[in-house]
């Protein structure tokens, strides 16, 4: 399993869904539950903190930067870096969310968990969405992944406190 696009950016991955295109609300108030702010930027302009560049989310700090045309999946794999990271990591936060693949499987599947949760996006959004961007999994596709071989990354989660054992968001962040 691989959490990272399998091309930087993969900008030839079309159709994805963008932020235009959901309830920007309901994201920055998805966000808000876990004490990030959604902080848009103009068109074409550089995303501060963007790891992957083009229309990549970005954090900094407890910012998490996006464009129009990020893309949603973009938006809550960045959020769930912030929510999996340790407090001390979260300090002073800018671009480089760092982990180990454990914690980066974590991200993945908790990326899937939250959309949903957001009206018109769900699993199998985020499912198509992670595929058609490059996310690269053992299985094949992302939906393989979550079903059947991602249980090192839900055990991952609920040790944290941020799933309970029935697999539903706790809406807290890491404390540890």
């Amino acid at each position: 399993m691989s959490g990272a696009p399998a091309a930087a950016a993969a900008p030839a991955a079309t159709g994805v869904q963008r932020l235009n295109g959901i309830d920007r609300i309901g994201m920055a108030l998805l966000l808000a539950r876990y004490r990030l702010k959604l902080t848009l930027i103009a068109a074409a302009r550089a995303i501060p903190g963007s790891y992957w560049g083009d229309s990549e989310a970005g954090l900094r700090g407890d910012e998490l930067y996006a464009r129009l045309d990020t893309p949603v999946h973009s938006v809550l794999h960045e959020a769930s870096h912030y929510i999996c990271m340790s407090p001390e990591r979260r300090t002073g936060l800018d671009r480089d969310a760092g982990g180990d693949d454990l914690e980066e499987a974590a991200v993945c599947y908790l990326q899937v968990l939250l959309a949903a949760t957001l009206p018109g996006v769900g699993r199998a959004r985020a499912f198509a969405d992670m595929d058609a961007w490059g996310y690269s999994f053992r299985l094949g596709s992302t939906r393989a992944w979550f079903e059947h071989d991602a249980g090192d990354a839900r055990a991952w989660l609920e040790q944290r406190g941020l799933i309970d054992a029935a697999g539903r968001l706790s809406g807290t962040l890491r404390d540890g």
